[in-house]
């Protein structure tokens, strides 16, 4: 009876989830106006098994990329749905991902399987307008500032590498290490040195050819 005990002890040990922390973070540029669809990532020190990732999806609607960022963890299938009446010519030449998928409409193309972290830039064939940007990461931890600039996550307490991206960004962002308690942080993420945007007014020279 006593060894029952013990044994039951050890299982509510191991069955108690690690402490839960809260990240919030404000990502501005160096003149303090709040930057929308930047991406943050909470890294572990430890690596992370991502057999067993939901599918995601990246549109293509008005001659646009939809949506135009895309936050993924690595070993996730992306979707290319074709929701235009014209065909778009999908690729990548990114180191991350190089990819092609050739004239299509629909959903007849094949999902990409991102393997690898790092950025990926994709572009259409057709109409040079296009332009997404998909982040692949190595977390489970990572989300997309809103309107606001602000970005939430809920990892874990540890310590981890906070890994940020935007498409505007010239460079990489520094190596930050950040510790996460049982409580909620709060912190201002500048991104300096922020490329202008470029427009995004489709141009569809080829369309009345497909």
């Amino acid at each position: 009876m006593v060894v029952i005990r013990i044994f039951s002890c050890i299982f509510l040990l191991l069955s108690v989830p690690a402490l839960s922390a809260q990240l919030l973070l404000t990502v501005t540029n160096q003149h303090g106006e709040v930057i929308p669809n930047a991406v943050a990532a909470l890294v572990p020190t430890q690596a992370t098994d991502f057999t067993a990732v939901p599918p995601a999806i990246m549109d293509q609607r008005d001659n646009m990329f939809v949506p135009g960022v895309l936050a993924i963890r690595v070993n996730t299938l992306v979707r290319f749905p074709n929701s235009d009446d014209v065909r778009h010519h999908v690729y990548s030449f990114s180191p991350a991902k190089k990819f092609e998928l050739r004239l299509y409409h629909g959903m007849t193309a094949e999902p990409v399987l991102f393997d690898q972290p790092g950025t990926v830039v994709l572009g259409c064939n057709i109409h040079d307008s296009m332009v997404a940007y998909i982040y692949v990461v190595e977390t489970n931890f990572f989300a997309q500032s809103d309107q606001q600039g602000n970005i939430q996550l809920n990892a874990p307490a540890g310590e981890y590498q906070l890994q940020m991206y935007h498409p505007q960004m010239r460079e990489d962002f520094p190596e930050s290490r950040i510790v996460l308690g049982d409580s909620t942080k709060q912190q201002v993420i500048v991104l300096n040195n922020l490329s202008p945007p470029t427009a995004t007014e489709p141009t569809d020279e080829f369309s009345d050819l497909f």
